[in-house]
């Protein structure tokens, strides 16, 4: 299972890359506005900044919605750097932009996907990700691990390609959760990462040593 973090705080994802584990980055509008990045310039810059500092696939989403301007997009995306990968909305006009990327050898992320039925049509298309947002199901009474169950059967009876990235992941379970059924990619906070290091029998078991070890000292 690759590890994502979903920011745009250089910090935090410098401090999952020190952690040794981080897989790759994705961000959006939101989460660039959240760090007062504004304006297309400074996008595209703090997009460069995050190549520098991680060694994976690195999410950056496209603002437009009609074909011609997300392909614009995208395709001016791609050559800041090898590890962009052109997140698309699940729309009409995306699914016509993931094929479009897909017969030029760019890497998509197809994301806002809320539906087995929508996977499939970007799994179609030739999406190098999707990205099922779990959290949001949730919030709205809906089960979110169930769609990612979903996706792994429809994509494994059919033998796609695309990885299923589990995103707006919310905390420490729904990774678990999500390794469990099989989904190829996580993203999600830096806490939920740093939850699966935690376990009150290490501490207590650490405390130990380290207390027997003095009294021989």
């Amino acid at each position: 299972m690759k590890f994502f973090i979903d920011t745009a705080n250089l910090d935090q994802i410098r401090e999952a890359q020190a952690l040794g584990v981080l897989d790759g980055v994705t961000t959006n509008p939101s989460l660039m506005a959240k760090e007062g990045i504004t304006g297309k310039e400074n996008i595209i810059n703090h997009y460069k900044a995050i190549c520098e500092i991680v060694d994976g696939d690195v999410s950056a989403e496209v603002i437009a919605t009609d074909f011609e301007g997300i392909v614009e997009e995208g395709e001016a995306l791609a050559k800041l750097h090898p590890q962009i990968v052109v997140k698309v909305p699940m729309i009409r006009e995306g699914v016509k932009a993931l094929k479009y990327f897909s017969t030029k050898g760019i890497k998509t992320n197809c994301t806002l996907v809320f539906s087995a039925g929508q996977a499939l049509l970007a799994a179609k298309a030739g999406a190098t990700y999707v990205s099922p947002f779990i959290g949001r199901l949730d919030d709205i009474s809906t089960d979110g691990l169930g769609l990612i169950q979903e996706i792994r059967l429809v994509y494994d009876n059919y033998g796609f390609d695309t990885q299923i990235l589990a995103a707006s992941i919310r905390h420490t379970m729904h990774i678990m959760d999500c390794a469990k059924i099989g989904a190829d990619v996580m993203t999600g906070p830096l806490s939920a990462i740093d939850g699966l290091l935690k376990h009150p029998l290490t501490d207590i078991g650490l405390e130990k040593f380290l207390a027997d070890y003095k009294k021989g000292n």
